[in-house]
């Protein structure tokens, strides 16, 4: 099973859900993406990075809903296949969408968002300053009943190998689509877990950080050496 790497306790410690002002929508309806375009794959993979540094600036949704479905959409409609692997078809990785608007758990067949938390999670999904503003966060989350034909053992690391995936589907989609992006691991897994009201047998495994390129912010010019 999935070893939670910090304490009950640390829920305590974790940064407060951030109440809405308004009630968000139960769901949210994503536009089909694109399957054709965008960045040949060698550039994207020579321009894949990881940042550090967002702006507040908000992600179109027809964006958000591309960038979702290239992570682990559907792509084979016939058999219901995914954009990244999964051992024995499992697919027991979920991807919730923290916004400032609510928090969303992504649905795959039907390429939707469904509400997860009526909360604002993003700054509970890790300890670096530009979780307040970055407009998106996604967090993977396996879920382990999913996996009964691999033996109990192996379901960690065949997960987080999963949870690798579709990491790299979303580096690679945010480097053709010029959008800033970071990947973590260092996070408050068990507040995680309250907050979203994980089952057992669920668990945060990794995070991601999306948005815009934040822009200078002095014109002084550095010194030249």
């Amino acid at each position: 099973m999935i070893r939670p790497l910090f304490r009950i306790g640390a829920v305590l410690n974790a940064p407060s859900p951030r109440p809405l002002d308004t009630a968000p929508p139960a769901v949210i309806e994503l536009a089909q993406p694109r399957r054709f375009g965008g960045m040949p794959l060698l550039d994207a993979l020579a321009a894949r990075h990881t940042s550090r540094e967002f702006s507040d600036a908000p992600v179109d949704p027809d964006v958000l809903g591309e960038l979702l479905w290239a992570a682990n959409g559907i792509n084979r409609d016939a058999e219901g296949g995914r954009t990244a692997p999964s051992a024995l078809g499992g697919y027991e990785i979920d991807i919730y969408v923290l916004l400032a608007t609510g928090t969303y758990r992504y649905d795959p067949d039907a390429h939707r968002l469904v509400l997860a938390a009526p909360f604002d999670l993003r700054a509970t999904t890790g300890y670096q300053d530009f979780l307040v503003h970055a407009p998106v966060d996604l967090v993977f989350v396996a879920d382990l009943n999913r996996m009964q034909d691999v033996p109990a053992r192996q379901r960690e690391s065949f997960a987080y190998a999963s949870a690798g995936a579709i990491v790299q589907n979303v580096y690679l989609y945010c480097a053709s689509a010029g959008l800033a992006v970071g990947a973590r691991g260092w996070m408050n897994r068990t507040a995680l877990a309250a907050n979203l009201k994980l089952p057992a047998g669920s668990s945060p495994l990794l995070a991601q950080t999306i948005g815009h390129v934040a822009h200078a912010r002095s014109t002084v010019q550095p010194e030249q050496g």
